[in-house]
């Protein structure tokens, strides 16, 4: 599925899928809304989440606290469906379109992991301003049972 990396020409102007994963094994994927354009979440994804992602038509990643494969929503069922997966220039990331319906892309219950936003021209004291107000669901209820991925 993934070819070699031959030449700059390849990569940058070839038709061939040759993405560059870092020492870890990763390559990073922002994932927008394909309606709304709204940026839902990054994350990451090895060669198996893409290749899985590519595949089915659905969202893979790899969960870096976790250790281990996600696919996307298959607990909260909020499955990111896949309009359009986009590489760029040197193929060292990746951008995903998707379909979430009326769902939500972020562990904590609101539609985007980018739901808070920092004032500009701050110099201390800042204090983070929610762009969204209300959650979609109850992440204690959905994850019941299930460690916080989100590590201190």
């Amino acid at each position: 599925m993934f070819k070699k990396r031959i030449s700059i020409k390849q990569v940058e102007e070839g038709k061939y899928l040759s993405p560059k994963f870092n020492k870890e094994g990763l390559i990073p994927v922002i994932t927008t809304d394909h309606k709304t354009k709204e940026v839902l979440m990054h994350g990451f994804m090895n060669k198996l989440a893409l290749k899985k992602t590519i595949e089915t038509g659905e969202a893979f990643y790899w969960s870096r606290s976790r250790k281990a494969l996600w696919h996307k929503g298959a607990t909260s069922g909020f499955v990111q469906k896949i309009k359009d997966i986009r590489i760029d220039d040197d193929q060292d990331a990746v951008w995903i379109t998707v379909d979430i319906g009326q769902g939500s892309s972020c562990h904590v219950g609101y539609k985007s992991c980018f739901y808070r936003s920092i004032p500009a021209k701050s110099k201390k004291n800042i204090t983070l301003k929610f762009k969204e107000k209300r959650k979609r669901f109850n992440p204690n209820i959905v994850y019941k049972g299930q460690a916080n991925p989100t590590k201190l």
